[in-house]
């Protein structure tokens, strides 16, 4: 069976789910395009994934993904929580913010029960996970709605896994991929190869269809994945510019300047390593930071700064998700750049 087939869809090419930057808008115009939209629902209230899954339904009858985090949720720890707000101290005294009227607390939650009750409602084409995939119990019930299963690996290891525990098709997430890692087997980042490194191994050792992910940016990236034996594709940076996207100004103005060509791998935003533009809290700080705590708690006490430096028109301390090859993006409608990613096909 070819990935179109598993999935429904013309064309092998699936719009990565992109927290924080999209809707049900970047989907719908994707899947009317014949590709795979997808829609991230990691940061949203089940109401809001309904109010979503609704206006999706109400604007295509094709195929359409619904993406998930399934992360364990972290102990709260007060130490660990003091040494982050300590090393951003400084920060919150040059913007004149109390230390501990900060909220703390997660600000993206893991699949569950209840999930799995709303989408047994939408019985979508196709459910996809990042970090792993939720427990048997709660992974049965998602596929008895006949829903097709996908899922992040960032190693050789991490495919077989989730081939072994479920997953109907396999995204191999290259170093290059811009927002967090689907690692879920191992903390140790470097075990994280490039895509045309990855791909090819992953492929070799699965039976299941293989979507690479991480640096495609345009057609010719699509055909040379293919040829390293991917079944299809999964972009996300390249939909950043487009009008269908939610990319907030200051985002989309790092996307268009010469600081995108520096990205890096941080945990200060989330506490789990995700792929970034450079900005001043990174290069201060380090992008990679022990004291920050485990995610998703790290975003709390970094949101108070991130809402003043932008409220002044700073990205100073804003996560500004994007891939390594961030030259695709495009201020073109979803539907074009769907269709230009398939051509050489």
């Amino acid at each position: 069976m070819t990935l179109r087939q598993l999935l429904g869809t013309e064309l092998p090419i699936i719009q990565a789910p992109m927290a924080g930057v999209q809707g049900s808008a970047l989907a719908v115009a994707v899947c009317n395009a014949g590709g795979l939209g997808s829609l991230p629902c990691a940061m949203l209230s089940l109401d809001a994934v309904r109010n979503e899954l609704a206006a999706i339904t109400s604007q295509t009858a094709k195929p359409y993904n619904v993406n998930f985090f399934c992360h364990a949720a972290p102990e709260p720890s007060a130490e660990r929580e003091a040494m982050w707000r300590a090393a951003l101290s400084p920060y919150y005294r040059a913007f004149g913010i109390e230390v501990d009227t900060t909220p703390a607390g997660p600000g993206r939650v893991p699949f569950d029960a209840e999930a799995a009750e709303l989408l047994a409602e939408f019985k979508p084409a196709v459910v996809s996970f990042h970090f792993g995939l939720p427990s048997a119990e709660l992974l049965a019930r998602v596929k008895t709605a006949g829903s097709k299963i996908l899922s992040s690996a960032t190693t050789v290891d991490e495919a077989l896994w989730l081939e072994a525990h479920g997953a109907d098709a396999i995204i191999a997430q290259g170093v290059e991929a811009g927002g967090h890692r689907g690692m879920f087997l191992s903390d140790d980042l470097t075990t994280q190869v490039g895509t045309l490194a990855l791909v090819p191994q992953i492929v070799q050792k699965v039976r299941v269809p293989v979507i690479a992910a991480g640096g495609i940016a345009d057609s010719k990236g699509v055909a040379a994945a293919m040829t390293l034996g991917a079944a299809g594709v999964q972009v996300g940076t390249a939909y950043l510019l487009c009008a269908e996207a939610t990319t907030s100004a200051l985002h989309r103005a790092a996307l268009k300047s010469e600081a995108a060509r520096h990205t890096a791998v941080t945990n200060l935003f989330t506490g789990r390593p995700a792929r970034s533009i450079m900005n001043r809290l990174m290069r201060e700080l380090g992008p990679l930071s022990t004291a920050a705590p485990a995610f998703p708690l790290a975003a709390a006490a970094i949101a108070p700064l991130r809402a003043k430096a932008e409220s002044r028109g700073s990205d100073d301390f804003s996560p500004l998700w994007s891939g390594q090859n961030n030259r695709g993006c495009k201020e073109i409608a979803a539907g074009v750049l769907t269709e230009t990613l398939a051509a050489d096909l």
